[in-house]
């Protein structure tokens, strides 16, 4: 009976292993990037946004929402069109995705992670 119990419980921590695998950013190359965002979906487990960096559309991942209202990062700071500067790394694959360690908006510096 107890081998039944072990399957559900693996096929359920597989996704939440999968989600937290930072190791696909190369954390050996910070980039810093200055632009401003196309779009913004503020939701959990991690905000994102779209932008356009280096004429090539990028997608931005950001912090869990709580984390951000607790930090005093808004919504309204980071709304399409307004200025941001990101610090963040890149994908080690190539793809156009970062993940943010900090964001400076509406005259904040702000950790995310």
């Amino acid at each position: 009976m107890m081998r039944y119990a072990i399957l559900p419980a693996l096929l359920l921590a597989a996704p939440v292993a999968a989600h937290h695998g930072w190791s696909s950013y190369d954390e050996s190359k910070p980039l810093t990037v200055k632009g401003r965002f196309s779009k913004v979906n503020w939701s959990n487990p991690h905000g994102t946004a779209e932008m356009t960096w280096n004429k090539q559309q990028w997608t931005i991942v950001l912090a869990p929402t709580q984390r951000m209202d607790a930090r005093g990062l808004t919504q309204a700071m980071i709304a399409p069109g307004q200025p941001v500067t990101l610090t963040g790394y890149a994908r080690r694959d190539g793809t156009r995705e970062m993940r943010i360690e900090r964001i400076a908006a509406g005259g904040k510096t702000i950790e995310l992670r």
